[in-house]
């Protein structure tokens, strides 16, 4: 039987609905919610994801501000237009799309945005509080696919969940979030000896490579969650997954599509994110 469909793009507009009324009660106070986000470059992809976030944002309240640079921008330039973004009352959020050029440090940039600002949840501060189990701003894909989990009824505690794929953007927070729900994890990544047999341990398996169709029907346990975070696009600009979706939905208990799993979700935790944000600014 094949499995369950985890549906990334109804939870996300469910989500960003049960969002209106904190947004009607900081309108209430004469505060509404601001993003910023900063795209560098023509990327294809990365014009794509921020197009979506800015529109999710338009559909829930939330005023929203591109600042585009070109690829060849400074890292200087980058950095005096989030210090201006930080001391902007009107910015609750702020937003850095990767991935950056090669000569722009992403860490030195992504850790001028103020901790308080910082809806994507990547500053050290924000990472640490993660940690310690008090957040401030849970990562949004990690977050995303934790409430896809939860939405789907898939049991956590006490179960197996097996991550591919080891980034401070998804792999390590998300380990972190599924500890807190009493599951023990395994992070795997390109040097982990028997991945295959690792991932058909798991009762839940996160994909989050990059790699195309990696993970097969052989590398999944009968009945398993499978959620799919990676996204490539093929050469006729096709969104495909690190899972082989059609043969993996013959195995697996619950999956989720690419497009339409994680990546909705993503977008949503930004939005949420961002009024949390200004809550935060206004207690």
């Amino acid at each position: 039987m094949a499995a369950q469909l985890i549906d990334g793009k109804a939870l996300a507009a469910a989500v960003r609905a049960s969002l209106a009324p904190a947004v009607a009660a900081l309108a209430a106070r004469g505060a509404q919610p601001g993003l910023a986000a900063i795209l560098v470059g023509d990327d294809l992809a990365s014009r794509v994801y921020v197009r979506n976030k800015v529109r999710a944002c338009e559909e829930t309240g939330v005023r929203s501000e591109l600042h585009e640079f070109a690829a060849q921008v400074t890292e200087q330039a980058l950095l005096e237009r989030i210090a201006a973004l930080n001391r902007d009352p009107r910015v609750h959020g702020i937003l850095v799309q990767l991935p950056l050029p090669g000569h722009v440090d992403a860490e030195r940039v992504l850790g001028a945005v103020s901790e308080t600002k910082d809806v994507d949840g990547f500053h050290a501060a924000n990472l640490g509080a993660l940690l310690r189990g008090a957040p401030r701003f849970v990562p949004c894909t990690p977050a995303g696919v934790l409430r896809l989990i939860e939405h789907a009824g898939v049991p956590l505690a006490g179960r197996h969940a097996v991550i591919i794929g080891r980034s401070s953007i998804v792999g390590k927070p998300l380990a972190l979030l599924l500890l807190q729900k009493d599951a023990t994890v395994t992070i795997c990544h390109s040097r982990t000896a028997h991945l295959a047999e690792l991932a058909r341990q798991a009762d839940v398996l996160v994909a989050a490579t990059g790699r195309p169709g990696m993970v097969g029907a052989e590398m999944v346990k009968p009945g398993a969650c499978v959620i799919d975070v990676g996204t490539s696009r093929t050469v006729e600009g096709k969104l495909r997954g690190d899972v082989d979706f059609a043969a993996v939905q013959e195995v697996a208990g619950w999956i989720t599509p690419v497009p339409g799993g994680v990546g909705p979700m993503t977008v949503a935790m930004l939005v949420a994110n961002t009024v949390r944000a200004t809550e935060l600014s206004l207690a």
